[in-house]
């Protein structure tokens, strides 16, 4: 198996890249971020991909869930993302309401994603239903990620954050919008043996989150691998870091010291 791409490759990654990887056996690492100086850090890390998410609205915003986000918050925060990554794929949530209405209103999003951001693709979320979709944002030059399995803009629909288990309506969700033209499809909470036939079945990255180890790429939030508590962490996640600890000490100190009077020095 091909080793991963060096942290210190320079080379600006597309959709091209990643069918490579794929066909290389190379995985893809995804974090998101949602602000300039964190995707700079990410960025220069090696990370692959940088997804836009409207988990902005968790992790940033303090809501339940992803459902109050709006696109022109998501343009916002992709600007800045897009602006500062060099090598990185910056990828788009499409945040719920902004593609459920029509295909008029669904291709307006899409298209403001790219044209505003520089954002390469966008992502959203669905099954087979989703495939015309798709096809259109491809007759229109507007890479897309798909999203199946469980999905949080559904959250009401499915009744809570769930594994999803359906063997069958997973596998034909994943091929039916891999034929439609999407360049990668994230495999959320389903079990790791679907996960590896999906894997198998489809000519595009699988980016595996709560999905097994078979998936061509992984993905996950990055408060979650930082430590930061929001509240719930997904048994899947793996903390890599305490940076709420390191802030939360930078910050007390700093407080002790200005109340103390020993900040600043003269």
């Amino acid at each position: 198996m091909t080793a991963s791409p060096s942290p210190a490759a320079t080379e600006r990654l597309t959709i091209r890249h990643f069918a490579r990887m794929k066909r290389d056996g190379r995985k893809i690492a995804m974090l998101t971020a949602y602000d300039f100086p964190t995707a700079r850090i990410l960025d220069e890390a090696g990370v692959d991909c940088l997804l836009v998410g409207d988990t902005v609205g968790m992790v940033v915003q303090g809501h339940d869930n992803t459902l109050p986000v709006t696109l022109d918050q998501m343009i916002y925060h992709t600007e800045m993302v897009a602006r500062a990554a060099r090598r990185a794929l910056v990828v788009m949530d499409l945040p719920f309401g902004s593609y459920q209405a029509g295909m008029d209103d669904a291709i307006k999003a899409g298209v403001r994603a790219l044209k505003e951001t520089r954002a390469q693709a966008i992502k959203l979320e669905g099954g087979q239903a989703q495939a015309e979709l798709i096809a259109r944002y491809m007759d229109a030059g507007i890479p897309v990620m798909a999203h199946v399995g469980l999905r949080p803009q559904s959250v009401h629909q499915l009744g809570g954050y769930r594994k999803q288990r359906n063997r069958e309506r997973l596998l034909r969700d994943a091929t039916s919008l891999a034929a439609a033209g999407a360049f990668a499809v994230v495999l959320e909470c389903i079990p790791a043996e679907i996960a590896r036939e999906i894997t198998a079945a489809v000519s595009i990255p699988t980016i595996g989150i709560g999905a097994g180890p078979h998936c061509d790429g992984q993905v996950l939030v990055l408060h979650d691998i930082l430590g930061y508590d929001a509240g719930h962490t997904p048994s899947f996640v793996k903390v890599f870091g305490q940076a709420a600890q390191e802030t939360a000490s930078a910050a007390r100190q700093f407080a002790e010291e200005v109340r103390a009077g020993t900040f600043p020095q003269p």
